[in-house]
């Protein structure tokens, strides 16, 4: 089979993102946004149906870490989350959804409808940007033992190619100094918010494979995912009230 590049399309605009020429890898690596019922609230959440073939490296609440995933889950919350148990609540809008096997799930008390999306040649990134507690990562105050309050940058990152454990992590680490340049670019003076949380997806390697050795930000792969994030969460950061 001849390798062919994949088309260039303009997509339908959602809220909150410009309409712009990408190139897309095929829709199943796309968040879908659906809506669900809480306490009288009407919340919304993105879905990614990864299906099995999928590793995911997250600092996720539900399924972080570095394992197979077949679905990542961002679930928008009340400001003032009250529960506890945040990693069960993801379970269940998961079951909801007939979502089955392993997943990643996150939470954010931003507006996911407002989430932004960019493509660079086969990397897909998405931003749900709530910036209204925001700060600097190196600060002298003491840290706080227990969860924090759902404000939170998250983004999702789905890559064509399959990854090493090193570059797994790698590229988490080139998502965050991505997400940073973007903030600064967009005029905040910040590093982000004490909730941040990052989901990286690659397939798995084939029999024998190892995966792309590197994945940071001057790597083949590694720049087109800072490229993405930046784009993604610098519209976000842009569009935050």
């Amino acid at each position: 089979m001849i390798d062919r590049p994949f088309p260039t399309v303009v997509l339908p605009c959602h809220r909150g993102c410009t309409i712009r020429s990408v190139r897309v890898r095929p829709p199943g690596q796309r968040g879908e946004l659906l809506t669900r019922q809480e306490d009288g609230l009407a919340l919304h959440h993105l879905v990614w149906r990864l299906g099995p073939g999928w590793r995911v490296c997250s600092s996720a609440v539900l399924g972080g870490g570095i394992g197979m995933r077949e679905w990542i889950l961002n679930a928008q919350v009340p400001g003032g989350y009250p529960r506890l148990d945040p990693d069960r609540h993801l379970a269940e809008i998961a079951a909801a959804e007939a979502l089955t096997g392993p997943g990643a799930g996150l939470m954010t008390a931003a507006d996911v409808t407002a989430y932004t999306v960019a493509d660079d040649e086969g990397v897909t990134a998405t931003a749900t940007t709530g910036l209204g507690v925001r700060g600097w990562a190196a600060d002298p105050a003491a840290g706080h033992a227990g969860p924090l309050s759902p404000g939170t940058v998250n983004i999702v990152v789905t890559v064509p190619v399959a990854f090493s454990d090193a570059a797994l992590v790698n590229a988490v680490a080139t998502a965050t100094e991505a997400k940073v340049q973007a903030l600064l670019d967009a005029g905040l003076d910040c590093s982000g918010t004490p909730t941040d949380a990052v989901c990286i997806a690659s397939p798995e390697p084939g029999p024998g494979a190892a995966g792309e050795p590197f994945a940071g930000p001057r790597s083949t792969w590694g720049a087109r995912l800072a490229r993405a994030v930046h784009t993604a969460v610098r519209e976000g950061s842009l569009r935050h009230p």
